[in-house]
């Protein structure tokens, strides 16, 4: 994987630590708004990827918060990618 990938990742990662589904919205945003502005792409399995990176330790109900912040901002996603 490319190195600015993963280190955008890295700090999403360490950004999401200890907050719960809700809050990581904004982290989510703040990763994608970083890699449009660096001209990088992440690949469906990357997202996938970066979404179980930030699901890692979270309680049930957390994950599956984070599984419908997605669906719900995904849409929001594409439309700023193209």
């Amino acid at each position: 994987m490319d190195p600015a990938k993963l280190e955008l990742i890295r700090m999403a990662a360490e950004q999401a630590s200890g907050k719960t589904g809700r809050d990581l919205a904004p982290v989510m945003l703040a990763l994608i708004t970083s890699a449009n502005r660096q001209g990088i792409r992440f690949s469906p399995d990357e997202v996938t990827l970066i979404l179980e990176i930030l699901k890692k330790g979270k309680s049930k109900e957390e994950q599956e918060q984070i599984d419908r912040t997605v669906r719900m901002t995904s849409s929001i996603f594409q439309r700023h990618s193209k």
